[in-house]
């Protein structure tokens, strides 16, 4: 997982090429989860789960997925540090 110092420095960003290349790979739900946090990252993955209208076992599925691709990192929220939030890595 990446740390939010990593999300200030802009490290283990991908350009938008080689983060669509790998996007193209994964399942629709990843697709839908990674064009959700295009518009509103950083969000929790309940928030991810109300905006995209998947359930939260989706959710849960499309985070590891894009995670395991490194197009998605995560942190701890500011606002309640008992939840991680989303964003891309491009």
């Amino acid at each position: 997982m990446s740390t939010s110092t990593a999300e200030a420095t802009g490290e283990d960003r991908l350009s938008e090429t080689e983060f669509r290349d790998r996007l193209r790979e994964l399942p629709p739900s990843a697709k839908l989860v990674a064009k959700v946090l295009e518009s509103d990252a950083p969000l929790s993955q309940g928030q991810l789960a109300d905006e995209s209208l998947l359930p939260d076992r989706t959710v849960r599925y499309a985070l590891n997925r894009l995670e395991e691709s490194d197009l998605v990192g995560s942190r701890y929220s500011f606002k309640d540090a008992r939840k991680q939030v989303y964003y891309l890595n491009c």
